[in-house]
């Protein structure tokens, strides 16, 4: 919702998930334990550990010092989120190594990586922005700006960033640096995203005589194909969708968007979706699910569902982010030559979303340019730091997946000819989906208690075959304009 694919719940419904695939971790997230070295799991929530005693990092250093690098010769402590667990070998193997080829040219920059599985769960979030005990170099999902901002929790970056210090900035997607900023400030980093896509079955395409490669890229096209793959038998379905766990309405977020609609309006206040492109979706899940009986009986799904009935191979079609691939095969024991990616239905726009790291409120200025040096070593250099896919394949870890990518440019063309270059899979399942991108689009504010809000909806639709979509969607309009006045 992220994010994966929920968006950020992408991280969280994947905790598990998560824990084989450091990007799913909106769906789920993991960190770790200590290195002799630089790496001490910390037992606390976590303090700053600075000992510069300056307490905000905007005083005390002036726009030109700001913006000038780390000296090498700081000395200075930081604690981070999200190093990997003893579990994820490679993952943390790889993160030993980072940390000791960054105390290369910083020495005196120790590295505390704190221990938390899954990274980002949102009551235990929200607990720690309360408390002021987040880690001084703390991890969210784009969708959190407005909370930690709301707690006062995160440092503006602004004048630390530039192309000094993150020398590939230029080449940033700034849709996703533009999550990171409020009122023009920055206050976050990205560490990986993802956008939206249809995500099939090549099996049963086959099987169902479809062609994998041309996956449908209309919902008429979907609803047919989904007929088909239906009719094969053995319990199989041709679509499935989510209406449970805040899924449902994130995924109805992600199909308004594909079709050109919103789910608020331009300013934020008011809910957008109460017209023709809503009754469109409703009738369109309505019919596949009453009048094609093309996406089986079991409703009320979340995520984790989809992804076990399609790894199963009982299941032809769903959307999803193309980690959710990494996650059937790591963790359900699927191949990735069973499956393929189309964009999603409509093409209009997709849902973005993802993972990024924050500063924490009040740390000193030798502390934020020690979280920026770290951050972009780690997570902002093609062909280093989670870039270096020889590294990754050499560790046994997937490497050819299209995301997470959020660079443009020179930048871009060098992680793909890199990432190709060492890719483990087959790329050209995913051709369809890369050869013809859409354009990103944020998920809606309060984009949780929305997507809350759009459960309802859509758990009506796929278990009540006499379900009113004008009455369904008028209450959802009603319920979340509620939700958008009290922000």
């Amino acid at each position: 919702m992220s994010s994966s694919r929920m968006p950020h719940f992408r991280r969280i419904r994947r905790s598990t998930k998560r824990s084989t695939n450091r990007r799913t971790t909106r769906r789920t997230a993991t960190v770790a334990v200590a290195s002799a070295l630089a790496l001490t799991a910390l037992a606390a929530c976590g303090t700053s550990s600075s000992d510069d005693g300056d307490s905000d990092g905007d005083k005390g250093a002036d726009a030109a010092n700001a913006a000038a690098p780390l000296d090498p010769k700081t000395k200075v402590t930081l604690t981070i989120d999200c190093m990997p667990p003893a579990a994820e070998k490679a993952e943390l193997k790889q993160w030993k190594e980072d940390v000791e080829a960054f105390n290369k040219k910083y020495p005196n920059v120790t590295i505390k990586g704190k221990q938390t599985d899954p990274c980002l769960e949102p009551p235990r979030f929200t607990a720690m922005l309360k408390a002021k005990s987040q880690p001084d170099v703390f991890y969210t999902y784009f969708t959190d700006l407005q909370q930690v901002l709301d707690n006062d929790g995160a440092q503006d970056i602004s004048a630390y960033v530039n192309d000094k210090s993150v020398p590939a900035l230029g080449d940033m997607d700034p849709n996703v640096l533009n999550v990171l900023k409020k009122d023009g400030k920055l206050y976050g980093l990205p560490y990986s995203n993802y956008t939206m896509g249809l995500l099939i079955n090549r099996k049963l395409f086959e099987k169902a005589g479809l062609d994998p490669n041309s996956p449908p890229t209309t919902w008429a096209e979907v609803r047919t194909a989904a007929k088909k793959i239906a009719a094969t038998g053995d319990g199989v379905s041709g679509f499935g969708e989510y209406s449970a766990g805040n899924n449902g309405g994130w995924h109805f977020t992600a199909t308004t968007y594909g079709l050109g609609g919103d789910i608020v309006s331009k300013d934020g206040t008011k809910a957008a979706f109460n017209n023709d492109t809503g009754k469109q979706i409703v009738d369109n899940l309505k019919a596949m699910r009453w009048d094609d009986d093309s996406m089986g009986k079991t409703q009320l799904l979340k995520w984790g569902d989809l992804q076990k009935q399609m790894a199963a191979d009982k299941l032809g079609m769903f959307l999803a982010a193309p980690d959710d691939i990494t996650y059937m095969v790591q963790n359900l024991g699927a191949k990735y030559d069973d499956f393929g990616m189309g964009p999603i239905p409509g093409q209009k726009a997709t849902l973005f979303g993802g993972n990024d790291y924050m500063i924490k409120k009040g740390s000193s200025p030798d502390q934020i340019k020690a979280a920026i040096a770290w951050i972009n070593f780690k997570f902002l250099k093609p062909g280093k730091g989670q870039f270096d896919w020889a590294r990754s394949k050499t560790d046994g870890l997937p490497v050819g997946l299209p995301q997470p990518n959020f660079w443009t440019g020179d930048s871009k063309a060098q992680d793909d000819k890199a990432r190709e270059a060492s890719s483990t899979m087959p790329v050209e399942n995913f051709q369809a989906f890369t050869d013809k991108p859409v354009t990103g689009k944020a998920e809606p504010p309060k984009a949780q208690e929305v997507y809350k809000v759009l459960d309802t909806l859509m758990s009506a639709v796929l278990t009540n075959k006499d379900a009113d979509a004008d009455k369904l969607l008028k209450t959802a309009e009603q319920q979340v304009n509620q939700v958008l006045a009290n922000q």
